[in-house]
């Protein structure tokens, strides 16, 4: 999986159209999912990454050379929920994955609507 050098992308469309055919569907279908978790977030290009934002930034993702990575925009997030991570890379605030072991949809869908929640209370504060 490589990470493309330039140019930047304009949107998720053109950052998927540079990747390989295997890592473009993976990131198709977890694009999929996090719009079925939060159908009315926005798709924006974040750090030279596509994210979704929702009353703020909520989720972001990427490809790289040996694996992938989803950014919840919180790193808490993933230490509360390390019980269900086990299977899967972590570090602060990124969860690893691989073409070969993508994340299930379930868990991509209670982390998006984990951080919806967080956004929207921090609206509301």
């Amino acid at each position: 999986m490589e990470k493309r050098s330039s140019p930047i992308p304009k949107n998720i469309d053109e950052y998927l159209f540079a990747l390989p055919e295997e890592v473009r569907a993976i990131l198709e279908k977890l694009r999929q999912t996090i719009r079925q978790a939060a159908p009315h977030a926005e798709e924006v290009i974040s750090y030279q990454m596509p994210a979704f934002k929702y009353h703020g930034m909520l989720v972001y993702f990427a490809a790289f050379k040996n694996h992938c990575s989803f950014f919840p925009g919180n790193a808490g997030l993933l230490e509360t929920m390390k019980d269900e991570l086990k299977d899967f890379k972590t570090s602060k605030g990124t969860l690893q994955f691989t073409v070969e072991k993508p994340l299930p949809s379930a868990l991509v869908k209670k982390i998006v609507k984990a951080r919806i929640k967080e956004n929207l209370s921090k609206q509301k504060k």
